[in-house]
This record gives structure tokens, C-alpha cells and sequence, in this order.
């Protein structure tokens, strides 16, 4: 086993051949906290880059980024530096006024997205929330009394109660019904299927889509299929809504990654990323579906507010001023060669899915131990989708930590493959 001393001069981490982690089982003493998570048994104190540091001083490679949060890595100078002086000035003053900061972040994503306003709040769970009261108001404004929107099998829009009516999973919809009317869940990737929607019923107004389905197990949607998206709800009239939490803020190798697939939706939603750790999200929306929203249709406490806002303008600014996001390419190729070049059986890989730093792996081992072995080597994963390994680096991992990961999880494999009697 290695651990490692994080270098801040050059980026990459040093390796030191040590034993391995023996992992402590955090204590099932009572707790105040409700039992909603399945926590692992590590807590982390500091990062810096793409490693992280728990109690013990033991280091780990970040392969999860808090789940797509912190593309900039930990402790980004440029966001650190943004936060902290902001904090020294104003944390929050609540949207009765004006806000320089949301303003500023809104003309930023103005200028990347080509979108033309903005609602601000504080996770994806809530900018989708913003965008299906803004396509039912549209419906209303047709005089379409009970407006429907498509949404997706196997979709994940988060778990707040509209947002989890939307989303295409049974297993985390149960138990919270009934759940909100006014959708309709269809497959993926069948556009016969909306065609036939389209002729049998005039009550729906928008589509709701992940364009690369992260909880659901890193599964892009085919781009002949998103621009036949585009198309019929531009025949339709119908709103097309793209899903970007996870996908966006320089994750895929471009700001979002429906400026690779040449489609464009009217209302884009974004948030993990734009705050690199702070909570922030936004619902942007342009043409008819920006005028949707007036004074006292919507609103969030919280949502934008200076300190919020100026992590956002550090991470966009990053992104736009430094050569960072093409760095995805980079780390991507080097942790997949080094994958593939440490798997003792190609077999064991089914299939490697995704864009930029948004990867799917689907082993053909199972993946019940995935998680814990690499916590055991100091290599953070996660499983999406029941069986798929979801790797997310940061985008300041360097060439040489994506390799490490990348055999890491090759060794993993190989491992639960020879105990399972395969090798």
C-alpha cells in the first residue's frame, strides 16, 4: 500500500510505500444526526488538490470530488481567496435587495450559456424545483390546466417532492407517496415514443433530460436523440430543460456539456460545481421560458447570496481565464490507459462510459465491494446506478494521480474477480 505526501508546489502527490490503511469502524454510539446517509468509516479534516485528509492524518485520492462538487480540487487559491474575503465583508443580506455579486455571476452565465436570466438558489434539487414552476406556469398561461412534462426512466432531478416526482426511480421513490402528478416517464433514447405523446395529447409543455444520466449510472443520452429533442419541442412549442448539476461547471471539458452536443435547451439548470464546495445553484432560462417567473412567483432565503456568489464568480472565472477544463481530456486518457493496462482480464470490463471527468465504469464483477476496498487503499469511488463505478476526479488531478487511481481500480477489480474464482 501507498500513501501519500500532497506536493502544493507541483500539484501531484508523492508516493511512500506504507502498510495498508487499517480502516477504523466508526463507533454505533446514539447520534443526533437522522440515519438517512450510509456513511463511511472515515472523517476528513483537510484536502488540498485532488487528495484529501482524514483524523489520523492518512491521505486519499479523491476519485468522488463530493460527488461532482469540487471539480477545482480542495483549497483552490483562486476560490479560498474569493470566500474569504467575502466573509470579511458581507456573508448574506436575503434577496429583498440587490445583490452585485448575483449580478455579476448572472452576466458571467450569461455570456457562457447564451441564457438569458437567472433564478438563484441552493442545490440542483432546488434550480429543478425553479424549473418545473416555471414550465407550469407556462402551461397555465396557454390556459393548459394540468401542464405534463416528459421526463426519463432511470433519471435522477433530486429528492425534495417535485423534483423526485421527475426523477425515473422506483427504489428511492418509495414510501414518499403520493407523489406530484404531471409527469410522464418515458425510455431513454426512443423519440417514437414522444412522437406518439405528441399526437395523442395537447397538454404537454416541456422535457426535462439529464444529457449524461449520473445517478442513473453515467449513461449519456444518444446526441441524435437530444436533437430530436430539440427539434419537436421546437415544432411542439414545448420547453426543453437540460439537467446540468452534475454535468456542468467545467466537469465534461467544456462549461457545459451541451455546447459539445450542438443542442440547446430554453431552460438550463446547474449547481455541485459553480460553488466548488458552496452551496449554489441557478435555473436559467431564455426566449419564452424567461419571461415565465415575476415578482412573488418564486423565491429561496438563501439563494445567491454574496458569499455563495463570489465562490461562484472564482470557479467561473477559472474556468474561462485558465486552460483547466482541457485538462479533463488529459486525466480522463491517463486513467483509463492506466486502467486497462493494470486489469489482469479485460473481461472484467464491460463497458466505460461518459465525457471528460464523468466516468462510468461497468465491471462485470460485482460491486458490493468496490467502495470499501478502495477507502482501504486510500482511493475514494462510488457506485451509480446499483453496479456501475463512478469516478468523478477533480480537474486539477495531475496525470500521475489519475494513473494511481486508475490502477487502483484495476486492482480492485482483479481482486474481487479472483475471489470470486475467476482469476
Amino acid at each position: 500500500m501507498q500513501t501519500r505526501q500532497f506536493d502544493s508546489a507541483t500539484g501531484s502527490a508523492n508516493l511512500e510505500p506504507q502498510p495498508a490503511l487499517a480502516l477504523r469502524t466508526m463507533p454505533e454510539a446514539p447520534t443526533a444526526i437522522m440515519p438517512t446517509y450510509g456513511r463511511l468509516p472515515v472523517t476528513f479534516t483537510h484536502g488540498e488538490g485532488a487528495v484529501l485528509y482524514d483524523t489520523d492524518g492518512r491521505s486519499f485520492l479523491d476519485g468522488v470530488s463530493g460527488i461532482a462538487v469540487t471539480n477545482l480540487g480542495h483549497q483552490h487559491p483562486r476560490v479560498t481567496e474569493a470566500i474569504t474575503e467575502q466573509a470579511k465583508r458581507l456573508v448574506h443580506t436575503s434577496n429583498l435587495f440587490h445583490i452585485g455579486l448575483q449580478e455579476a455571476v448572472a452576466d458571467q452565465l450569461r455570456s457562457l450559456t447564451g441564457m438569458e436570466n437567472m433564478f438563484f438558489c441552493n442545490s440542483g434539487a432546488e434550480a429543478n424545483e425553479a424549473a418545473i414552476k416555471l414550465a407550469r406556469r407556462l402551461g397555465h398561461s396557454r390556459g393548459i390546466v394540468s401542464p405534463k412534462m416528459i421526463v426519463l426512466a432511470g433519471a435522477f432531478h433530486g429528492r425534495t417532492l417535485g423534483a423526485l416526482s421527475a426523477t425515473g426511480n422506483n427504489k428511492i421513490r418509495q414510501g414518499f407517496g403520493p407523489l406530484l402528478e404531471g409527469f410522464l416517464h418515458v425510455t431513454p433514447n426512443d423519440l417514437a415514443t414522444i412522437d406518439s405523446l405528441a399526437a395523442e395529447r395537447d397538454d404537454i409543455v416541456s422535457i426535462m433530460v439529464e444529457p449524461i444520466m449520473g445517478e442513473g449510472g453515467i449513461r449519456p443520452l444518444d446526441t441524435d436523440y437530444l436533437e430530436g429533442l430539440r427539434q419537436r419541442c421546437t415544432q411542439n412549442g414545448w420547453l426543453l430543460i437540460f439537467d446540468e448539476v452534475q454535468t456542468g461547471n467545467g466537469r465534461c471539458g467544456s462549461t457545459y456539456v451541451f455546447e459539445q452536443l450542438g443542442v440547446t435547451p430554453d431552460v438550463l439548470l446547474t449547481a455541485k460545481g459553480l460553488g466548488n464546495g458552496l452551496p449554489i445553484g441557478v435555473c436559467m432560462a431564455k426566449g419564452e421560458a424567461s419571461e415565465q417567473l415575476g415578482p412573488g412567483d418564486h423565491g429561496s432565503t438563501y439563494g445567491g447570496n454574496p458569499l455563495c456568489c463570489a465562490a461562484a464568480q472564482a470557479v467561473l472565472s477559472t474556468l474561462i481565464e485558465e486552460p483547466i477544463m482541457q485538462q479533463a481530456g488529459c486525466i480522463r486518457e491517463a486513467l483509463l490507459e492506466s486502467l486497462h493496462n493494470h486489469i489482469v482480464d479485460p473481461a472484467l470490463i464491460a463497458e466505460v462510459r461518459g465525457r471528460g471527468l464523468m466516468i462510468g465504469i461497468q465491471p462485470t464483477t460485482t460491486t458490493d465491494q468496490i467502495v470499501a476496498q478502495g477507502l482501504a487503499r486510500g482511493l475514494l469511488l462510488n457506485v451509480a446506478g446499483g453496479d456501475t463505478i463512478r469516478v468523478l476526479p477533480p480537474l486539477v488531478m495531475s496525470t500521475e494521480q489519475a494513473g494511481e487511481l486508475g490502477a487502483g481500480i484495476a486492482d480492485i477489480l482483479n481482486n474481487v474477480a479472483l475471489q470470486e474464482g475467476r482469476a
